[in-house]
């Protein structure tokens, strides 16, 4: 059993009851084949809680400057997280990013970059559209809706993936297809509020 696993089962043990997480819609997570998994980001908290719920082992990126602290970049190396510069266009994570989805795995995304400070959505970055149109990944919406207080409901929604065949074509800009991605992300929030 890889580290991985473990600290899924570890995190899992603690979360599902201590937040009474609900998931739903975790059928629409392809079970082969590249898929990027697209969320809000409310937490700090929301990397494992999406990691624990997909049924798909998920590689994340995260800040750069967690792989400076001692464990916590150990740790996050050990569990398929990889470095990003934030702030700017980081060429090693984007080849990262789509050497995981070509090798059919799972990328997950927070597309507004940053989490939200007041819950609300946030306006996404183009990196989540860069990485839908530059692979073959099926594009997986995802709402974590509630506040992370113990004992209260926080539920996980997977959406359906987004036909994504017509911004192909149609050569959508990066941008275009974040804010695709964004709509879809805050329709699975309006509907299971």
């Amino acid at each position: 059993m890889n580290l991985y696993k473990i600290a899924k089962s570890v995190v899992a043990l603690i979360f599902y009851p201590l937040y009474r997480i609900k998931v739903i819609g975790k059928e629409n997570v392809p079970n082969k084949g590249p898929v990027i998994i697209c969320s809000n980001h409310i937490s700090n908290l929301d990397p494992p809680v999406v990691g624990i719920t997909s049924p798909r082992d998920i590689s994340f990126m995260a800040k750069d400057e967690l792989f400076e602290k001692p464990f916590i970049g150990w740790l996050l190396s050990n569990i398929q997280a990889f470095p990003v510069k934030r702030g700017m266009s980081d060429r090693n994570a984007l080849r990262k990013g789509l050497a995981t989805l070509k090798d059919g795995h799972t990328l997950g995304l927070f597309p507004e970059g940053t989490r939200s400070k007041t819950g609300e959505l946030g306006e996404p970055l183009s990196g989540a559209g860069f990485f839908a149109l530059r692979s073959d990944a099926v594009i997986v919406p995802c709402a974590i809706i509630g506040t992370y207080q113990p004992l209260k409901q926080l539920k996980v929604v997977y959406g359906q993936p987004i036909p994504m065949e017509e911004l192909r074509t149609s050569k959508a800009t990066a941008k275009e297809t974040a804010d695709v991605i964004m709509s879809e992300i805050k329709k699975l929030i309006d509907f299971n509020k």
